[in-house]
């Protein structure tokens, strides 16, 4: 009897699962909401709505704001479910849920109570990338790695769980993505030393259902020896354990602080992981499986399908972890699933996302000199491997010597500002850095808590150029190339939003929202904000209006001069001197701008 009722339970659990699960995905596929903060599980940040159009975009109006009260850098967006919107600000993450219906009244206020000691232990500003909704609950992942669920029509806590422990670097910037009856988080920390972590909670108590380290023995990576590929060849035993010398994978990096993606026909949960530490790249011989790396995960288990590691022993801080877009397109006469990331590295990849095939693999800025191309031969030893420069080495030119004129700088070519992908004009929309850096690695001894780094940067515009620090370009992820690119003064910080309005939306760090031609690229609408912009653009409808949401306030690793108060140059790792000419053009503060159509 005690076994039937068992079995009772458990059907009528997972019965309600799949409903909530099914609830979720109608309302992500529902343009006039936006539930997730990358606005689907393909990460595509593309809004069916075409209210708001290139011929009327230029009369664009703001329709209303609203003031976080928090000073530093705003990444992510707001969320709209029914009649609700969400917003969140960075530490101390405070989450709002005002009502659509009365003038943006406030429903409730959610208030954390964390220690401040984990400001310091935060490499690049105390951003927050944003909460996500499922199963009538908000998540957020707060900078403590307190993983939290708030009833969302409440504000009250269901139920809370702690990811990491901030007294030895762990800390939290990223979004989370609710998945089928589970929840995914990651873990941020890569410049303190700490071991990265992909790791599912059960959305109904915050139970762990599984953690995959990103190195490690293969059962802490979750890996089959066998069946996990790496380029279509099992990866074989030990693979976390065996590029690396003696037991430095234990503070190894690799940490998953970017976006997450889901296929749902395929079962599988999408995402890179980071750096390598530290950056002192003659501390860590070896490739340093499995940092630099895109991982395909099962998302009832956590086991990898399949790894590709972009950039082994990386020698210059080029995170992997900007997000993946998840496409069905033409390649060579057959429809594929197809996966499309832009690498930190200055690389824009495409794979096939079932197997893990490397399928393109090109520079999306031409000033990226580190590597000459990535061999795409699969008989060559070399295969899926990028070439590297030996004057751009920085473990070749050693300890201690300052290489210079390495392009991208260490923040990328692109760092986590998300881009986005039209269907309707098949292309991808990408917020770039155009920045350049000298290098400089150092022996460095690593203690629980304490920065973990090994490197003194500089960074400025990349020479012999357009004189700025940034594109906005549209790419061609088939034949790998640029379609049209708009040169902007500073990086592109912000995330972009493509619409069947035939428009792209994205946002400058001097504060301007810009609305540009899907096809050309021509300006067709800019207004400037308040304050640099770095959060993501998202569009939703409410009684029958399209509107358009962008959360202003400058910081980042970008504007981490201006939102922590730095005047080093070689402070926030380098990007202090680069971007010092922001603070003549904007200044802080952390406001939501709505704009709509004149009525």
């Amino acid at each position: 009897m005690g076994r039937l009722l068992i079995s009772a339970a458990m059907l009528l659990l997972g019965a309600g699962t799949a409903v909530a699960d099914a609830n979720l995905q109608k309302l992500i596929e529902d343009p006039n909401q936006w539930v997730i903060q990358t606005g689907d599980y393909k990460n595509q940040r593309f809004s069916k709505l075409d209210q708001i159009n290139k011929d009327n975009v230029k009369d664009l109006q703001v329709a209303w704001t609203f003031s976080t009260g928090v000073l530093r850098g705003h990444e992510g967006s707001p969320l709209v479910i029914g009649d609700i919107m969400y917003v969140h600000t960075p530490f101390p993450n405070t989450v709002y849920a005002l009502d659509l219906n009365n003038e943006a009244r406030i429903i409730w206020k959610y208030e954390p109570k964390q220690n401040a000691d984990v400001i310091p232990v935060m490499c690049c500003d105390t951003v927050n990338r944003g909460v996500a909704y499922a199963d009538n609950k908000i998540f957020l992942h707060q900078a403590d790695t307190k993983l939290v669920a708030l009833d969302a029509k409440t504000g009250e806590e269901i139920w809370s769980v702690v990811n990491g422990d901030p007294t030895k670097g762990e800390t939290n910037t990223a979004t989370v993505l609710p998945v089928k009856d589970k929840v995914i988080v990651g873990i941020s920390g890569g410049e303190f030393g700490v071991r990265g972590s992909l790791t599912a909670y059960n959305i109904a108590d915050g139970s762990l259902a599984w953690r995959a380290y990103s190195m490690g023995p293969d059962s802490d990576i979750l890996i089959d020896p066998e069946k996990t590929t790496h380029l279509g060849k099992p990866i074989g035993k030990d693979s976390g354990l065996n590029t690396w010398e003696g037991d430095q994978w234990k503070i190894g990096g690799g940490t998953t602080w970017g976006w997450y993606s889901y296929d749902p026909e395929e079962n599988l949960v999408y995402y890179g992981t980071g750096n390598p530490s530290t950056w002192n790249p003659a501390q860590r011989p070896g490739d340093n499986r499995w940092s630099m790396t895109v991982m395909a995960r099962d998302a009832d288990t956590g086991v990898a399908r399949w790894f590709y590691q972009m950039t082994p022993h990386d020698e210059w801080d080029y995170d992997g972890i900007n997000e993946m877009i998840l496409t069905e397109q033409d390649f060579n006469g057959e429809t594929r699933k197809l996966l499309t990331h832009f690498d930190r590295n200055g690389f824009g990849y495409t794979l096939d996302r079932v197997t893990g095939e490397l399928l393109v693999a090109e520079k999306y800025d031409p000033k990226v000199n580190w590597a000459t191309e990535v061999v795409m031969d699969p008989n060559s030893d070399q295969y899926g491997r990028p070439q590297v420069v030996a004057e751009y080495s920085t473990e070749q030119n050693g300890e201690d010597v300052n290489s210079t004129g390495i392009c991208p700088a260490a923040l990328g070519s692109k760092d986590q500002q998300p881009a986005s992908y039209s269907p309707e004009t098949g292309l991808f929309y990408v917020p770039t850095n155009h920045v350049c850096m000298d290098y400089e690695p150092f022996r460095v001894s690593y203690t629980a808590g304490q920065p973990y780094v090994g490197a003194t940067l500089a960074m400025y515009p990349a020479g012999d150029s357009h004189g700025g620090m940034g594109n906005f370009i549209a790419w061609d992820n088939v034949k790998g190339e640029i379609v049209w690119s708009i040169p902007e003064q500073f990086s592109v910080w912000s995330g972009a939003l493509a619409t069947s309005g035939d428009i792209v939306f994205y946002g400058t760090l001097e504060g301007y929202l810009k609305a540009v031609d899907a096809k050309t690229g021509e300006e067709l609408y800019s207004f400037k904000t308040p304050s640099g912009i770095i959060g993501n653009v998202m569009s939703y409808t409410h009684n029958g209006k399209q509107y358009i949401a962008i959360l202003s306030g400058v910081g980042g690793w970008a504007g981490i001069g201006l939102a922590a108060g730095l005047t080093n140059p070689n402070d926030g790792l380098g990007a202090v001197g680069g971007y010092a000419a922001l603070s003549d053009y904007t200044a802080l503060g952390g406001q939501l701008t709505v704009f709509a159509l004149p009525n």
